[in-house]
């Protein structure tokens, strides 16, 4: 380094302590980012990459960013993954001998976020820790804006763990004693075990961190030595840990949970189109996170779950009330984050009276459910601290409406200081005697052009152009600053009162900031009311969703058994009829149970709505676990403790896992992990392989969770031969997807009853897609060959090689194709598509794009 300049050499000092980050260099009013750093942010935040001398023989790569504009970069490089470390200035250049000292006060992660602008309101930023102890793995999963923390063991592999910890969407990963690299979508940090300290978590969460195991205390310890090396600062606001046993919770894989689209559409990854979406009634940021911890981790207590369905129950039966409830709920901010910010000194002045006009927020809230009779509710209400003393203390201190700055001054309220009153007395009465010195020299000059102005290299001056200039007094105007038109005169009385302003608002501003420094301590020590009040507002804010959806859409109180029971009348896929929304949905009835209707074997071809019935029960039974009311006539529900689905069909070409073999996969998963109280959706299975192979596998899968798991199963299948397993093997039921043909065309029912279908309608379903029309008569001419012929699925190679061979062969002469470039074109893109993975309106618009293309073949 020696050849480089001071500067330099400062830098890459610092740089060598954060190799993995970005370097936000202070120089002035920029960050600047050098060498390596620069080429990559150049590129990914598009700004302009330049050079700087620093002493080498060439220049060397710099890019910088405006400091007042830095956070959307560095949000941008978050979004990306990647880390930044913020290096400051930490003297005034104006007192530095030498190169003036920088550190770095924080290195901000994806999963170490703090401030509102780089997070979604209602979704919670996630890290997740995972270490292993004694045979255990221990998951703990902080949020650093709220300042939860929750912490749990599992017994078993890696696996269960990382799937454990996936649930929480972290945006970020740390690992303590693990060995070789993961895989992951999300930045991974490893951290060794010796680099732990075992007390950390005894210091940070004292008589808590007594309950926790030696995994737990691995995993929350790990977090804790993450976020103080990246973070350089107290974490008094993460005082809440909570302890939990996953088994609480309904369990879903991530297949499962994606499969079903609770939280983010499958194709678009957006929230419009899932769950969330369609419950998402809530009026406050820290409602809408509960929310969707709820519908990610639905519970399996019977009795916790009656407890909430009692309270919406209330609600939706009150419009008034809920009206009142959403009006008070409106006015209040997200206390989580602000109480994080406070606390970890982020907070301006705008915060603290967003806290204030959020607790004001607070009686009449309460005592709206106080006044109910629901228990729920007004529990809630009993456990709510008004933070009457906060509120009385922020009106005192902070003015209404002050600036975003906390060294701008005009924050603090007149009355209380004694001696900020008296500085803002003294800059006041100077500027009063100021404004009244333009006229008063006026009328002792005679010359009423002049004027008294201010500027900040100059200060406080009576400006006279030069035409008037015989008209100064003598000997008592000092001549200050020559202009061109004009000269600049300042006078001793004037000197005086410039002082006695200058000094007055100079200390005004560093008094101010003090005393705001003050208060946002005080109001910092009262973080765990504000986050107790945080969790009962959420709770009655999700509540009240929950009934606001449920009397808007219809929904019925689902009744919770224990006897193994799934049945619903007129039941409704609730996002799906949400989408339709004028269009009327066709309801359908389920019937299951552990004994006679274990297994419901769904026949019916592709577009029948088969899937969309599997979704639709799975979706109904979250709803429930959740505490909400379910799209039905009546549904009487038995508590289910895990969902496990194998629908649609995709490759995992980062495994090198082949279609059939992620099937496989994750059918077996389903297989080892089910218990008689969980609901198996299977659709397809065996498909990806021979007809025997696929038929026998679908079958020995049927036989199984019949003999061995006793859960309740959609099995959807288009081997027809399967539905003899109704006769066969008590608990299997066909239901089929109700098709009708009408003028030779196929027509959609959308509806299950019982029985199975009569036949897979596929050539119809091919012929809504306009294939070629001689692809189609040639598919019937084989069907109807097959079918005189009494040909079983076993035989079907036999009978086609029959088939061909002579009709086939007058074909194959044929020097040309007998189809346009138009339609091969089709029917290309036809072979390719993937039907698991296409939605409905995407299907339509490939059909009007076929037919367009047929068009042009004529």
């Amino acid at each position: 380094m020696a050849q480089y300049t001071p500067m330099i050499q400062q830098y890459l000092a610092i740089k060598r302590d954060y190799p993995d980050t970005f370097l936000f260099f202070r120089l002035g009013d920029f960050y600047e980012l050098f060498f390596e750093d620069a080429v990559v942010a150049s590129r990914e935040l598009e700004i302009t990459l330049t050079g700087r001398e620093g002493g080498g023989e060439e220049k060397i790569p710099m890019c910088g960013v405006p400091h007042h504009s830095a956070d959307a970069y560095i949000a941008e490089l978050l979004k990306k993954g990647y880390k930044v470390a913020v290096c400051e200035q930490v003297e005034d250049p104006k007192e530095a001998k030498g190169v003036v000292r920088r550190e770095v006060t924080r290195v901000i992660t994806p999963g170490t976020m703090m401030e509102g602008k780089w997070l979604s309101d209602k979704e919670n930023n996630y890290m997740v820790a995972i270490a292993q102890a004694e045979g255990s793995m221990g998951v703990a999963a902080c949020d650093m804006s709220t300042g939860e923390m929750y912490v749990t063991s599992l017994i078993g592999r890696r696996e269960a763990a990382l799937d454990e910890a996936m649930q929480y969407h972290p945006k970020e990963l740390v690992l303590s004693g693990w060995a070789g690299e993961l895989k992951s979508d999300v930045p991974v940090t490893y951290i060794e075990d010796t680099e732990l300290d075992g007390l950390a978590v005894d210091r940070q969460y004292g008589n808590d961190a007594r309950e926790l195991d030696l995994a737990m205390r691995k995993a929350v310890n790990t977090l804790l030595h993450y976020i103080g090396v990246t973070q350089k600062r107290s974490l008094s606001h993460m005082l809440l840990i909570k302890r939990y046993d996953a088994k609480q919770y309904l369990q879903m894989d991530g297949f499962s949970r994606r499969n079903l689209e609770l939280t983010e559409t499958i194709r678009d990854k957006s929230k419009k189109g899932s769950l969330l979406w369609l419950l998402d009634r809530t009026e406050t940021a820290m409602g809408g996170r509960l929310l969707r911890r709820w519908i990610e981790r639905p519970l399996v207590n019977k009795s916790e779950l009656e407890a909430r369905l009692d309270a919406v129950s209330y609600l939706k039966g009150d419009m008034l009330l809920r009206s009142d409830l959403r009006n008070c709920l409106d006015q209040v901010y997200d206390l989580e984050r602000l109480a994080g910010r406070i606390s970890y000194g982020n907070a301006n002045a705008r915060d603290l009276v967003q806290l204030r006009h959020s607790l004001e927020t607070i009686p009449m809230l309460k005592r709206l459910l106080l006044e109910t009779d629901a228990p729920v509710l007004k529990e809630l209400a009993a456990g709510m601290d008004e933070c009457a003393d906060i509120v009385t203390y922020l009106q005192a201190a902070l003015v209404d409406d002050p600036p975003i700055s906390v060294r701008e001054g005009g924050l603090i309220r007149t009355g209380y200081d004694e001696y900020l009153d008296k500085l803002h007395t003294a800059s006041r009465e100077g500027k009063t005697w100021i404004a009244q010195l333009e006229q008063t020299e006026r009328e002792a000059t005679g010359i009423r052009s002049l004027k008294v102005g201010y500027n900040k290299v100059f200060g406080y001056y009576i400006e006279v152009s030069r035409a008037n200039l015989a008209n100064v007094p003598a000997g008592r105007y000092e001549r200050k600053q020559t202009l061109a038109n004009a000269e600049r005169f300042i006078t001793p009385e004037l000197k005086e009162k410039e002082a006695l302003i200058l000094e007055a608002e100079e200390k005004l501003i560093e008094l101010e900031y003090q005393l705001f420094v003050q208060i946002r301590n005080e109001v910092a020590a009262h973080i765990p009311r504000l986050q107790s009040l945080a969790e009962r507002v959420a709770a009655i804010d999700v509540l009240q969703a929950f009934a606001t959806v449920s009397d808007e859409r219809g929904y019925v109180r689902p009744e919770l058994v224990t006897t193994g029971e799934c049945v619903i009348t007129d039941g409704r896929h609730p996002v799906v009829e949400a989408v339709l929304e004028r269009e009327k949905y066709v309801a359908n009835d389920v019937h299951m149970n552990q004994t006679d209707r274990q297994i419901l074997l769904i026949t019916g071809p592709n577009m029948a709505g088969k899937s969309t019935y599997m979704r639709q029960i799975a979706l109904l039974v979250v709803m429930a676990q959740i505490g909400c009311f379910v799209p039905a006539k009546a549904a009487r529900l038995s508590l289910v403790d895990q969902i496990f689905t194998r629908i649609g069909a995709a490759d995992d070409l980062a495994s090198g896992h082949s279609t059939f073999m992620v099937e496989m996969l994750e059918t077996r998963h389903a297989l080892q992990k089910a218990t008689a109280q969980s609901l198996i959706l299977l659709d397809e299975i065996g498909r990806g392989t021979s007809t025997y192979d696929g038929m026998a596998l679908a079958q020995a899968v049927i036989e199984y969770i019949r003999q061995k798991i006793g859960a309740k199963t959609l099995f959807s299948t288009h081997y027809h031969e399967l539905t003899g397993l109704e006769e066969s093997l008590t608990g299997v039921v066909n239901v089929n997807a109700r098709c009708e043909e009408r003028a030779g065309k196929l027509l959609f029912l959308h509806k299950i009853e019982p029985g199975r279908a009569d036949k897979s309608y596929g050539i119809h379903v091919a012929e809504l897609a306009e294939m070629p029309q001689q692809v189609i008569e040639r598919a019937r001419e084989i069907l109807a060959g097959l079918e005189s012929a009494g040909t079983t699925a076993g035989d079907v190679q036999m009978s086609l090689e029959t088939l061909w061979s002579a009709p086939v062969a007058a074909v194959r002469e044929e020097p040309k194709s007998l189809l346009s470039p138009e339609e091969e074109q089709v029917l290309s893109e036809l072979r390719e598509l993937d039907l698991n993975q296409t939605t409905p309106m995407d299907a339509m618009l490939k059909l009007f794009h076929w037919k367009q293309q047929m068009k042009k073949s004529k």
